[in-house]
């Protein structure tokens, strides 16, 4: 039997123990597997309390078991699903029981999932919404995850799909009555007008400011400087417990420290990294060099210099990969260890003055960040386009329409061809790609060869 038709079974739930544990089985031999365990099937989507049995007859479980007939399930499929007490011997014996069903086997991560997209329950962008909410860490991005879930992007993408589609029935129809003197003209004025009107609210939505697909990944902030400036103190400030070793000694960081911070709503990764410095210690070398390479590549970095200190100017070039490098994120520089004299009151624009042993100046500098994720994030709560896979189609599809404009005039062939390639970005974008779209929008609406 081929995988895709086999029942699959898993356990849904956290890892046990835990006070109730979730298995779900999916698949042709789902109902089996429920009269096989609990005797029955109960009513659909109806908890019934039941005592669960191997294939022995030996109790396993007092259990609540739910049964959901396909089609209208989840994956599309008939499921059944155990609700049993969360002890691993309990979990393993389920899983054991329901193994020795015909035809049935463990799911593979995803798997789920795959089949709901596959029986249509579920389009790629919505599958995606799935994967981000269960991966969700802040409140922000679960919001973010719960609108795609709920079809923000799919819907929009499934109606931009189906007016290309009918602009391509109008082109390529023309095409088909091109002996007919002012036919062609007269069906590709409205063709004309509604691929303008796609690509101008496609592209809308890819002018759109902000950093949505970010979201998922968060805001990398770099603390740099140089050694001993206290940029582990302020780690461990930022993060509110101990993270990093505070020592007074020089160097004691030589690898590169991750915290994941919330900071209201905002998903931030703050890196600690070793003191950037020329040393001749081989560990301490790699360190440094590992501390460039992530500040480099960082959104944010707080560039650590003891108050009252002249900044380096030397050091902090050496974070931009080039002069005329503009891909790297901003620079603000933290004057520290204010509370022993140096640095304090009003700073410039992009500078502050902290105590991170103390804890002075730490809220503004926490404010401050949380500003800047603001700005960095832009607007997310409308925002339709939440991975880079999602940005590129939708580029993709942009150009097609553009292109299509262009060689309107020149001929409908043409133009038809980047219809098509738009329309297969979208379904790429959807995952659902069917060339007899178009076809099908042709002889419902003009009845070709008739």
């Amino acid at each position: 039997m081929h995988p895709r038709d086999q029942t699959i079974f898993a356990l849904s739930s956290g890892r046990p123990p835990s006070a109730i544990a979730v298995v779900r089985v999916s698949g042709s031999q789902a109902g089996l597997a429920l009269t096989t365990l609990a005797g029955r099937l109960p009513a659909p989507r109806q908890a019934s309390r039941r005592l669960l049995r191997d294939g022995a007859g030996q109790a396993i479980d007092d259990a609540v078991v739910l049964w959901f007939p396909g089609p209208g399930s989840a994956t599309g499929e008939d499921i059944a699903e155990f609700h049993v007490h969360g002890g691993r011997a309990v979990v393993a014996a389920v899983l054991v029981a329901i193994s020795d069903i015909p035809n049935s086997r463990a799911a593979e991560p995803g798997e789920f999932t795959r089949r709901a997209f596959e029986n249509g329950k579920l389009d790629l962008t919505e599958a995606e919404g799935l994967d981000d909410l269960v991966h969700a860490d802040t409140d922000r991005q679960r919001r973010q995850a719960l609108r795609q879930l709920q079809g923000l992007l799919g819907d929009r993408a499934r109606d931009w799909r189906e007016r290309i589609i009918e602009a391509s029935a109008l082109i390529e129809a023309g095409i088909d009555f091109s002996d007919e003197g002012d036919v062609p003209a007269e069906l590709r004025a409205p063709a004309v007008k509604a691929i303008q009107a796609l690509h101008a609210e496609i592209t809308k939505v890819l002018a759109a400011k902000g950093h949505s697909e970010r979201l998922r990944d968060g805001l990398v902030v770099a603390i740099a400087g140089e050694p001993n400036v206290g940029k582990s103190t302020l780690m461990n400030q930022l993060a509110r417990r101990d993270v990093a070793i505070v020592s007074p000694h020089a160097g004691t960081t030589r690898d590169v420290i991750e915290v994941q911070l919330d900071l209201d709503g905002y998903p931030v990764t703050v890196i600690d990294t070793a003191g950037i410095r020329e040393t001749e210690d081989p560990v301490e070398q790699e360190g440094v060099r590992r501390a460039r390479a992530r500040a480099e590549d960082a959104d944010l970095v707080l560039w650590l210099v003891e108050g009252g200190r002249a900044i380096d100017p030397e050091a902090m070039r050496s974070l931009r990969k080039s002069e005329d490098d503009r891909s790297n994120g901003a620079v603000w520089v933290v004057h520290n260890k204010i509370d022993i004299g140096g640095a304090g009151g009003a700073e410039p624009a992009g500078e502050f003055a902290i105590s991170a042993s103390r804890g002075d100046g730490i809220p503004e500098l926490v404010d401050a960040l949380v500003k800047f994720a603001a700005n960095f994030f832009g607007t997310t709560e409308g925002a339709l386009v939440t991975r880079v896979r999602q940005r590129d189609l939708l580029r993709e599809a942009s150009d097609s329409l553009r292109r299509s404009l262009d060689l309107v005039e020149q001929g409908e062939e043409l133009a038809a061809e980047e219809l098509r390639a738009a329309a297969y970005a979208l379904g790429r974008l959807l995952g659902r790609v069917d060339v007899e779209d178009v076809l099908g929008a042709i002889f419902q609406k003009f009845c070709i060869g008739k």
